[in-house]
């Protein structure tokens, strides 16, 4: 478990310059995402840093499933609740396929948070349900995205699948 500390550590170091502290009303501090582009990449780097530490098969990023974690992230802030049903009922399954995406999902992660990808990622790996479906060794490709906030809060949502 060092070695993964260590690699995460290293990708929170390259994270800050990513991420801008700002103070919101409430005086709590909030992430505000800049160089978008590059979130996806850090989180893949990270996940597959992970995988390469468990053995598992790197993956892949995946614009399908990049746009049904896009498309979910939107929702759950519509909802304002974090669940993997969307508004209009329908499952990690059902929002992959409208994407055209053929292969099988393996699972997915979603978070509400003021933190950043990196916080997230951990945080994901510190829970035994949410750490299984990043280090699934029959996964070959993720989807990775969010919606953040005026406020700050960002909603996550990674999808693994084969």
């Amino acid at each position: 478990m060092s070695r993964v500390f260590l690699i995460l550590s290293a990708a929170f170091l390259m994270l800050a310059a990513a991420c801008t502290p700002t103070t919101e009303s409430g005086g709590s501090s909030a992430y505000r995402i800049r160089n978008a582009g590059k979130v996806q990449l850090r989180m893949l780097d990270s996940v597959n840093s992970l995988r390469q530490a468990s053995t598992a098969p790197q993956v892949q990023l995946n614009a399908q499933l990049n746009a049904a974690a896009a498309t979910h992230s939107r929702d759950m802030s519509v909802q304002n609740r974090p669940w993997h049903f969307g508004s209009d009922g329908s499952s990690p399954l059902d929002r992959v396929a409208r994407t055209g995406y053929t292969g099988s999902v393996l699972g997915e992660n979603i978070s509400e948070t003021y933190e950043n990808e990196l916080q997230t990622l951990t945080a994901w790996m510190e829970d035994a349900s949410t750490r299984a479906v990043i280090l699934d060794p029959k996964a070959t490709n993720m989807g990775f995205s969010w919606f953040q906030e005026p406020n700050g809060k960002i909603w996550w949502t990674l999808v693994m699948a084969n």
